[in-house]
């Protein structure tokens, strides 16, 4: 494992030291581009004076808020369709009207409503973060063993013992997936909404860094999200592999 993750490390690093020596060979000096070196020489930096670590945690706040307000509705709304298909069946329209929307078009009506701030960033989030764990929890729920529901009715039991004990341990990974998914677009809307139009996160700081011109900062920022999403889904795909074990990740890559 750890020399495939060395093997993976090789073309960014090969693609960073061609840029470094570009970037030096033609003494580049631009508003948008800035040689990697400088890039990381601004991310120490950063760090040194706490303004990304700062900008950090008010992300993740709201990203995980987000993803926390999100993933319990889209999980409850995915469970109950699943199990009654009448209602999933009524509920279509309403679901793939509001589905394609963009998060993002939301931010006038969340700012008029809920004004700047970790709410409104929030609300986006969660709104962004229901669908794939509705969609993929409601498919997951369909796909249980129809016998498992039969020895669930022939014990007689209630529906919030068959919820509990039958169909949420096994759509377990499927929502776990889901979750993953739901993580990293979390992350990424987050920082969109911050650049669009919230002044709090590591969004404003790219903002401020572009129009301080300093491409430096700006793409070191750039690059510190990119870590963190690394990170993210490093953490959940561990997680995901000591609670299900190797099968799990291979299910998914088929």
């Amino acid at each position: 494992m750890r020399s495939e993750r060395l093997k993976a490390a090789v073309l960014p690093i090969s693609l960073l030291i061609v840029l470094e020596i570009w970037a030096r060979s033609v003494d580049i000096h631009s508003d948008a581009l800035a040689p990697p070196s400088t890039v990381v020489l601004a991310l120490f930096n950063a760090f040194g004076d706490g303004s990304i670590l700062s900008a950090t945690r008010d992300t993740l706040a709201s990203a995980f808020a987000g993803l926390v307000v999100g993933g319990a509705i889209g999980l409850f709304l995915g469970i109950t369709l699943g199990i009654f298909q009448p209602l999933d069946r009524l509920m279509e329209v309403t679901i793939e009207s509001l589905r394609p929307i963009p998060s993002i078009a939301l931010l006038p009506i969340a700012l008029i409503a809920l004004g700047f701030g970790y709410r409104m960033e929030i609300v986006i989030v969660a709104f962004a973060c229901v669908w794939p764990i509705l969609i993929l929890s409601r498919a997951a729920v369909r796909s249980i063993e129809p016998r498992l529901i039969e020895v669930s009715r022939a014990l007689r039991l209630s529906p919030g013992d068959r919820i509990s004990k039958i169909i949420i341990p096994a759509a377990l990974p499927c929502i776990f997936l889901a979750f993953r998914l739901a993580a990293g677009i979390a992350l990424i809307v987050a920082v969109t909404v911050e650049i669009a139009i919230n002044p709090i996160g590591l969004g404003a700081g790219i903002m401020i860094a572009q129009q301080a011109l300093r491409p430096d900062l700006m793409l070191a920022y750039l690059l510190w999200i990119g870590l963190i999403g690394y990170a993210l889904n490093a953490g959940l795909l561990a997680a995901q592999q000591h609670l299900f074990g190797p099968a799990a990740l291979a299910g998914e890559v088929r």
